[in-house]
């Protein structure tokens, strides 16, 4: 993201991409014009959360009118670097690190793994979804030479620190964590947790003892 989204709060900059996102298929549409209750039924975050979200940009709509889908998705694309290409190592090639490179984010221009990490000699030296498998002992010259600031962990839990250390040392900048390890790393280093078992045990315990849902 540019500069200016470092000033809005964390909660907004991680709802920016959702709404990208609509706001590309909404364009897509030959729809030209949207209003805050239609980008709230679409992405499921109330109207005046979004009014508050794009407020912190200044004017970008009219009461009245709405939003102009054109100018929205040029002024979101600029906001989070559409134009530039983010580079991602995947490191750990198993079943999910192999659903990633197959996925490969087809439908963020933006975003793309660009190499693969393992030591599994079956999977070393080749490729899987076009994106070649480095062994683990390569990892700070692979990062260095294809100039990598973004890193996904699907490795073993054990590991996960072990290597975070050797990604700090290659210069990762952002690391999305999908190990059940809670990482240490500098501060100047953003890591994104994502558990996905806590996540479904979240899930279960709402829909025991919050079962009417409500945004």
């Amino acid at each position: 993201m540019s500069n200016e989204t470092t000033k809005i709060p964390q909660a907004t900059a991680k709802r920016l991409p959702l709404y990208y996102r609509f706001l590309k298929n909404l364009h897509a549409s030959g729809k030209q014009r949207v209003s805050s209750a239609e980008l709230s039924e679409a992405v499921k975050v109330d109207s005046a959360t979004i009014r508050r979200d794009f407020s912190y940009f200044g004017a970008l709509g009219k009461k009245g009118y709405g939003y102009n889908v054109q100018y929205l998705l040029t002024f979101f694309s600029k906001t989070l670097d559409q134009d530039e290409l983010t580079k991602v190592a995947l490191i750990g090639v198993g079943n999910l690190g192999t659903a990633f490179l197959n996925y490969n984010f087809l439908k963020n221009n933006n975003t793309k793994i660009e190499v693969g990490f393992d030591v599994d000699p079956q999977k070393v030296g080749g490729e899987i979804g076009d994106v070649p498998v480095y062994h683990m002992d390569d990892i700070e010259k692979v990062i260095a030479e294809h100039d990598i600031q973004v890193a996904i962990l699907t490795i073993p839990a054990p590991v996960a620190q072990s290597v975070t250390d050797r990604l700090v040392q290659a210069n990762i900048r952002g690391i999305l964590n999908f190990t059940p390890a809670r990482l240490s790393v500098p501060g100047n280093i953003r890591v994104h947790h994502i558990d996905l078992a806590v996540e479904l045990q979240a899930l279960v315990y709402f829909l025991k003892h919050y079962p009417t849902y409500a945004e």
